[in-house]
């Protein structure tokens, strides 16, 4: 096989999204040091305290919550840092990035509201409530899941931190600071992201996820609880993008007559299909970049497993109950 590697592509495939990539985490990276060493996490932590206090995350994780409805980058680096300085164990981190699904989704919320939309009416409203419900039943899974695999957070610890606080760092200092800590973590994140995202790349050319999603669309004839019309949306959805199977979705609902149930099961069912291939194409990278790649892996496994579930248990009590 014969890889295109003309100059148009590799500028708007390759060098031109790792530059982008690149920046954001920079920028995240940094924002997280100069927040940790301005101690606002303390600050911040106070938004999610309660919820995260019922899971038994510390204050950084619900800092971390919190600072993840304007930047998932921004978050992420909190907790690496916090990881890699022994505040919280492995368990915790895994626990903490997954507790930081729901502002995650709701950042993007509007964004997919308005692009469904157009294509599917009220309907979108119905697939958008259902996947913020996964959203919810995830959150408060992981604040049950807390509660039996993480010990106690010693009453008043957050409290106590933001007295401790009161010494922090003028701005020169905390400025001076974040940046020999940036200085010291960008070569290690640039380092493994760079290579991991070039492979990526090559891999995609080479067709490697195009034939994954195609291999995992060609099942959806095992879904028998929808009627062949509606398999087509899971198809559309897994082989091109989420946009594709709205648009199906749109000319079925005139020209076939589907249901919105049917319209929104099937959404979903491309939804929990396609996400595991793109969620590692996309997110492995930076993930990579931000953690060690094996937990790196992890996370991502273990964000797609319960992504997975819940969806899949919402839909199938949406399916039961219309």
């Amino acid at each position: 096989m014969t890889l295109d590697l003309s100059w148009p592509l590799l500028w708007n495939g390759l060098f031109w999204p790792l530059i982008r990539l690149t920046f954001f985490i920079s920028v995240g990276l940094f924002v997280g040091n100069l927040i940790e060493s301005l101690q606002w996490t303390r600050h911040a932590a106070r938004l999610a305290d309660p919820l995260a206090r019922r899971a038994r995350l510390k204050d950084i994780s619900a800092a971390s919550f919190s600072m993840a409805f304007f930047s998932g980058i921004t978050a992420n680096t909190m907790l690496s840092e916090a990881h890699e300085k022994g505040t919280i164990s492995d368990r915790e981190l895994v626990l903490s990035n997954l507790f930081n699904s729901l502002p995650t989704y709701f950042l993007h919320l509007p964004t997919i509201f308005f692009i469904a939309a157009p294509f599917i009416g009220s309907t979108a409203a119905v697939y958008v409530g259902l996947t913020a419900l996964a959203a919810l039943l995830r959150t408060a899974a992981i604040v049950l899941a807390g509660r039996f695999l993480l010990p106690p957070v010693p009453e008043g610890c957050l409290p106590c931190r933001l007295e401790e606080a009161e010494g922090t760092l003028d701005k020169a200092s905390a400025l001076r600071k974040t940046w020999r800590r940036f200085k010291k973590r960008l070569p290690k994140v640039l380092y493994l992201t760079t290579p991991i995202y070039t492979l990526f790349f090559v891999l995609k050319q080479a067709g490697l996820f195009n034939w994954l999603e195609g291999l995992m669309s060609g099942q959806v004839a095992v879904f028998s609880f929808l009627p062949p019309e509606a398999l087509s949306i899971v198809a559309f959805s897994m082989a091109a993008e989420f946009t594709a199977g709205l648009a199906v979705a749109s000319a079925l609902i005139d020209e076939a007559g589907l249901t919105a149930t049917q319209v929104v099961l099937a959404l979903m069912l491309g939804n929990v299909l396609s996400s595991p291939v793109r969620a590692f194409r996309h997110q492995f990278p930076y993930y990579a970049g931000i953690f060690k790649p094996r937990m790196a892996v992890k996370l991502i496994a273990c964000n797609q497993l319960l992504r997975a579930t819940s969806i899949a248990l919402v839909g199938a009590v949406y399916a039961l109950l219309a």
